[in-house]
């Protein structure tokens, strides 16, 4: 397999956007920087008196349900991926994002308030080359039920194809959806796609003190007659937000992937699993490689 390198990109001036958490109901301010070369992407906590700082890679996920958190020396940002989803799709490699709570804001439960906040901003090309993460035979996470498979892409591509099943919630019911990410793509097909919980889901959330300031309006919530207060954006929008989660979470993978990756009733911890699987097993592929592709030790 032939290997083109893409330049990296930050943001050309910052960019905020400001909303409460979902689930801590409080108010937060989401600030987007430039950053310099190979820094990658790194939250920093500006709360506290001295600036805690957690870059977004895998080996800082916590176990958190329905969300992605992440910690590092004592501090922590709660409900990232949206944010990581919004940075991968637009192709932004170097950013710092300053907030000033824990939980990022959940607006409308898309990453579409990000990305028009980081498209108003523009995108610079830097003059470093971005690696690339290789899948080159077939990788399996999960069980019978719950599964992801990562296989050899030949045309270079990040393709996500998703298999969604409720089936005790027809409303809902199956759904398939499938993507070869790009930047058009992205902005297009998933950045829109919301979250969205199960009626009863939400009043147990209620009930344990969670989420009470969101509403119907904030995110999708269905009933059995489907959305209540609220119309879809797309017929199959709930596997297409799935897979939004799907690419958020693989952009705690620091590189560009090349693969097929077929999920089926996916959620945060699986797509975790199998970034943690790629980074033992794929290969890693560097513009600094004279000769092309090797593995990485």
């Amino acid at each position: 397999m032939t290997t083109a390198f893409r330049k990296q990109n930050t943001i050309a001036r910052p960019a905020t956007v400001s909303g409460f958490g979902y689930w801590s109901s409080l108010d937060v301010t989401v600030e987007f920087r430039p950053a310099s070369e190979n820094s990658g992407i790194v939250f920093v906590r500006r709360d506290d008196a001295e600036l805690k700082r957690i870059p977004a890679l895998i080996a800082l996920r916590e176990n958190a349900p329905r969300r992605t958190s992440l910690a590092n020396s004592g501090a922590t940002v709660d409900m990232v991926e949206h944010i990581m989803a919004a940075l991968a799709g637009l192709q932004i490699d170097n950013c710092e994002v300053w907030v000033n709570r824990a939980e990022m804001p959940g607006c409308d439960g898309s990453s579409l308030a990000f990305v028009e906040a980081l498209c108003t901003a523009g995108v610079v090309q830097q003059n470093e080359y971005r690696s690339k993460l290789i899948v080159q035979h077939v990788l399996e996470v999960g069980n019978d039920e719950n599964w992801i498979r990562a296989e050899p892409n030949a045309a270079g591509e990040f393709k996500i194809d998703f298999h969604l099943d409720y089936p005790l919630h027809p409303v809902i019911g199956q759904q398939d959806f499938s993507i070869a990410i790009s930047r058009d793509s992205f902005v297009e097909h998933l950045a829109p796609a919301r979250t969205f919980v199960l009626k009863h889901e939400a009043e147990y959330l209620n009930r344990m003190g969670l989420g009470r300031r969101a509403t119907a309006r904030d995110l999708i919530v269905f009933d059995e007659n489907g959305p209540i207060d609220n119309r879809l954006r797309f017929d199959n929008e709930c596997v297409r937000h799935k897979t939004l989660d799907v690419l958020g979470d693989f952009a705690l993978a620091p590189f560009d992937i090349v693969g097929t990756f077929s999920a089926n009733r996916s959620g945060h911890k699986l797509n975790a699993e199998m970034v943690e699987r790629l980074l033992q097993e794929a290969t890693i592929a560097r513009p600094s490689d004279v000769h092309g592709i090797k593995k990485s030790a």
